[in-house]
């Protein structure tokens, strides 16, 4: 007899699944057929003890027995170690995982809409009970980038986070770019191959690009900031105008989410956060620039790390369900051991900086009157609000246009309110004939090596 053939099995660690949708029945999936593997790395079972979804009868591939309409009763099962949450939205969400936390189960949720809103509360009922959050599929799919962030960096400091998080609207951008579709074109074609749902507007609206800053700017600053603390601008009014532009400066436009530490307005000692997403040219040299179709990739800048690239599929059933069952591993382990995990510090609690003092630079496109003196008159605009011109060029021959000469401004780097009001000033000026577009430009800092995490 071997010495360990007296010893009774582990005790399986029993989870309570919320919603079973495409990443849902993913994860339920995997957990049968990789259950053995999954329980040599844990060192104890995992059993799914019931699965809460709307409608039972859509779920004819799960065993009846398991299925239940009542998510509250599930949750607060004595019997469940682990809530594993992917319904998506607020509420009624909100109770179950709160609820869940303070009885001391373990959480694991891929809910950035909800962890960007409210995610204090639930960190805080995490410390209360000693429970786990875990969060890892909530930004960028598959691609390991919070728990970098949480673990392996927190020994540095991070300076910036600049990445694409939204696939779908990288693929829009992508297919504008290469084949000179126009955004409606471009929207169409990502529905058809599922990349965008019938309603875009999270994706396009720049939304889901939000929530996930205000993740990633939590985690990165030690600092709580909330989705509503992050200045948005979709894509909706990109055009391929806009992307040929890009191009002729040798950039291309991706929808960017940024997170950066930044010098305080009044200029006293210490920092804010900065966190935004919007549309921008960023240079064609830049690792970001060749993330195509529906990839996700961040940029992570630290102090004594330097800088990162991390790269991957962002988005689907499989990428996500990989990242939750990373999740809920570490969350089982962890009541094998009889302990949590790290918890979320946010203890610098840095001032989150309004978007008009966010230093940034504008390409802006306009019609003029071609006549002498009009470009000195737009150069004292620029030159009221203190914003200074890196270069200036007549994109389009006034013989083409028959009216006017097309001026290319691309401004130095001002506050975004002055460059907001310098293209106001603009505006309104007799010799300014229209403001055909206007996009920010973001340089990112010196091109950085990949590391091809995927």
């Amino acid at each position: 007899m071997r010495p360990n053939d007296c010893l009774d099995p582990p005790a399986p660690i029993r989870v309570a699944m919320l919603g079973c949708g495409t990443v849902g029945s993913e994860v339920l999936r995997l957990l049968t057929e990789h259950a053995g593997e999954l329980a040599s790395r844990i060192g104890a079972p995992i059993e799914v003890v019931g699965i809460a979804v709307r409608r039972p009868h859509k779920h004819p591939q799960v065993p009846s027995e398991l299925l239940t309409t009542d998510a509250t009763l599930l949750v607060n099962r004595t019997d469940v170690d682990v809530v594993l949450e992917v319904i998506g939205g607020i509420d009624p969400v909100r109770g179950l995982l709160l609820d869940a936390l303070k009885s001391g189960k373990g959480v694991v949720t891929a809910n950035k809409a909800l962890l960007a809103e409210d995610g204090a509360a639930l960190a805080e009922a995490a410390d209360a009970s000693g429970a786990d959050l875990y969060y890892e599929a909530a930004v960028a799919g598959a691609i390991p980038l919070l728990r970098p962030l949480r673990e392996s960096l927190a020994g540095d400091r991070i300076l910036r986070i600049a990445g694409i998080v939204n696939g779908t609207t990288n693929y829009i951008l992508s297919a504008m770019a290469e084949a000179g579709a126009g955004y409606a074109e471009a929207l169409d074609q990502a529905t058809q191959l599922g990349y965008a749902e019938a309603d875009p507007s999270a994706d396009v609206d720049g939304f889901d690009a939000q929530a996930k800053a205000a993740i990633l700017a939590s985690l990165a600053f030690h600092t709580r900031v909330v989705a509503t603390d992050v200045y948005c601008e979709g894509i909706s009014a990109v055009t391929s105008a806009d992307i040929a532009a890009a191009e002729s400066l040798g950039c291309v436009v991706k929808l960017l989410a940024i997170c950066e530490r930044v010098p305080t307005v009044d200029g006293s000692p210490g920092e804010a956060v900065s966190a935004r997403v919007y549309p921008a040219m960023i240079p064609a040299g830049h690792p970001l620039a060749s993330v195509d179709g529906a990839y996700n990739a961040v940029f992570v800048e630290a102090e004594s790390a330097g800088q990162l690239m991390f790269y991957g599929q962002g988005a689907g059933g499989a990428p996500t369900a990989s990242a939750i069952l990373g999740d809920l591993v570490s969350v089982c382990r962890n009541k094998v051991a009889g302990g949590h995990g790290p918890r979320d510090y946010v203890h610098a609690n840095l001032a989150v900086q309004p978007m008009g003092h966010t230093p940034t630079r504008y390409h802006i496109s306009l019609d003029a009157d071609d006549r002498t003196g009009v470009l000195a008159t737009i150069a004292g605009v620029f030159a009221q609000h203190d914003v200074g011109i890196a270069t200036v060029r007549q994109d389009m021959d006034p013989a083409e246009t028959g009216h006017g000469a097309r001026l290319v401004i691309v401004t130095h780097t001002a506050p975004d309110a002055a460059l907001a009001a310098t293209v106001a000033s603009l505006a309104e000026l007799d010799e300014v004939l229209g403001i055909d577009r206007v996009l920010r430009v973001e340089n990112l800092g010196r091109p950085v090596t990949a590391l091809g995490v995927a």
